[in-house]
């Protein structure tokens, strides 16, 4: 066997499912068709959940470095903008979590005692890290920790049998894996030569994002705008300009995108007599939305925007893919390695398919906000009045961030299912700090030896840290798996680890049977 597992696809969803793979122990190879980081512009902003799985990888400061660096062409923009003075630009910038439908969500309406809004710790605090430079980041680590990543590489084709998958690729070679994932974008050759179903809604917008130069800008507003012949956008990076219109999908989707084309759209969608003088980056898409009805099928899965695709609207598609590759990277890493049944992969598609459901409506809601006609500019209204209050901007923002998304898994706890806040902990950590090894972590709260004892069996496979937690001192105990979801949580005097429910329960659940069981049946 060549690989444990070939990745079609080096993009940012690709290369996070191969540095989980390898800290999982798994033997990866990466293909991709481009030989460099594509510069098309894309998205320009993450996620809370993109930030906090990078975060709790270590890559914090890199993140933070790059945001900086967007900060320091956003205060170009408003100076640029303002002649000279840079409109107070400091921290997050225009003092938005980000839009619905091009509705801007103010920051100071967030209540952020809601769950997942309030907890993240530092990563909250990272936003303006654009596409590119997440694939950069992760294309370093993917090296660091020795992904076979191949440049300039296609996969054409493979073949299936009940040990391994052979992939073929168009230099000829052939690649004996045990697992296939494709990751190769919303046109995935994996995914239509394997015969996954892909059903969904066709589109009825075409949309244009671009980075240009041109005169007549000062007659652009700022930010998302709706008009009566659709929506626009202006900055907020010198240059870049969105216009969305809702006479169908283009004609060619892969025509080039010319400054003559561009600037005919932004005058008739903005009525702004502005030039377009050159194009620097540019493209096009629509809001198909569709979504594989499963994400594995045998020895072949999906993840990323080959097992589902939507517009772009609120950045949504990274987040959504990051995720699936932190839930299936240690998952399979496991299979692989021997340390869980391969039955454990089924909870692939069945704590994520539904999340990429509802980011597919979330996108669907949104079109339907932003179209032109009067019962949906009637209803864009109402939805801006809500994004006015502190519950509507709440609602929306957990919506956008990811903050709602809860696993079906057992157990009351209210953590039981969710992202893990970001604990603060004795001696000055915080819970991602222990989470760079991509490992499960069992938090013993209140030295209990009992709960270490059944936590030996599971050495290797599970951390095992007997600490206090300053930020919620009331619980007792916190099973972390290695993709920062809570698999089991207890309150101070609410559990025993013999327990129905418990942590000897949850860890044979995700982690199986303890070292030295004796198996029955």
């Amino acid at each position: 066997m060549d690989y444990d597992v070939v990745v079609a696809g080096g993009g940012p969803v690709g290369l996070m499912l191969a540095c989980e793979l390898r800290l999982g122990g798994a033997r990866v190879a990466v293909l991709e068709r481009l030989t460099e980081v594509d510069p098309t512009i894309k998205g320009g902003a993450i996620t809370l959940p993109t930030a906090e799985a990078l975060y709790r990888r270590g890559m914090l400061p890199a993140l933070a470095e790059a945001q900086r660096q967007a900060m320091d062409r956003f205060r170009t923009f408003m100076r640029e903008r303002n002649g000279g003075d840079d409109g107070g630009a400091v921290g997050q910038g225009l003092g938005y979590v980000g839009h619905f439908a091009g509705i801007m969500l103010r920051a100071d309406l967030v209540d952020r005692t809601e769950p997942g809004l309030g907890d993240a710790g530092p990563a909250a605090g990272i936003t303006l890290v654009t596409q590119q430079e997440i694939e950069r980041l992760l294309g370093e680590r993917a090296a660091e920790l020795g992904v076979d990543v191949r440049r300039g590489v296609e996969l054409t084709g493979f073949d299936e049998d009940e040990e391994a998958v052979t992939v073929r690729t168009g230099h000829g070679d052939a690649l004996r894996a045990a697992w296939l994932v494709g990751c190769d974008g919303g046109r995935s050759a994996v995914r239509k030569l394997a015969g996954f179903a892909f059903p969904g809604t066709d589109p009825e917008i075409t949309c244009h994002q671009a980075v240009v130069d041109m005169t007549g800008a000062e007659d652009l507003e700022v930010g998302w705008t709706a008009t009566g012949t659709g929506v626009y956008a202006y900055g907020p990076m010198p240059g870049r300009i969105v216009t969305v219109e809702f006479g169908g999908p283009p004609a060619d989707r892969n025509a080039p995108v010319t400054a003559g084309d561009l600037q005919e759209r932004l005058r008739r969608v903005s009525g702004a007599h502005v030039t377009v003088t050159a194009v620097r980056t540019a493209t096009r898409f629509t809001d198909h939305a569709r979504q594989a009805t499963e994400y594995r099928r045998g020895r072949v899965l999906l993840a990323g925007d080959a097992a589902h695709v939507h517009s772009a609207f609120g950045s949504q598609g990274l987040s959504l893919g990051i995720g699936d590759a932190m839930n299936l990277g240690w998952k399979l890493a496991a299979v692989i390695g021997g340390r869980a049944p391969e039955a454990l992969l089924d909870t692939y598609t069945s704590e994520r398919h539904p999340v990429g459901a509802g980011v597919l409506d979330w996108t669907r809601s949104q079109v339907a906000a932003m179209r032109p006609d009067p019962r949906s500019r009637a209803l864009r209204e109402i939805v801006g009045d809500l994004a006015g209050t502190v519950a509507g901007t709440t609602y929306l923002t957990a919506r956008l961030n990811g903050a709602g998304v809860r696993y079906g898994l057992p157990g009351a706890h209210p953590l039981t299912g969710r992202s893990a806040p970001d604990l603060e902990l004795t001696g000055g950590t915080r819970l991602a700090d222990h989470l760079h090894a991509g490992r499960a972590l069992l938090l013993d709260l209140t030295d209990d030896p009992e709960l270490r004892a059944l936590a030996a069996g599971y050495a290797g496979r599970v951390d095992t840290l007997t600490t206090g937690c300053t930020s919620h001192p009331e619980l007792a105990a916190v099973l972390v798996r290695p993709d920062g979801f809570t698999a089991w949580a207890a309150d101070a005097g609410a559990r025993t680890p013999a327990s129905a429910g418990g942590p000897a329960e949850a860890l044979e659940e995700w982690f199986g049977a303890p070292q030295g069981a004796v198996a029955t049946g």
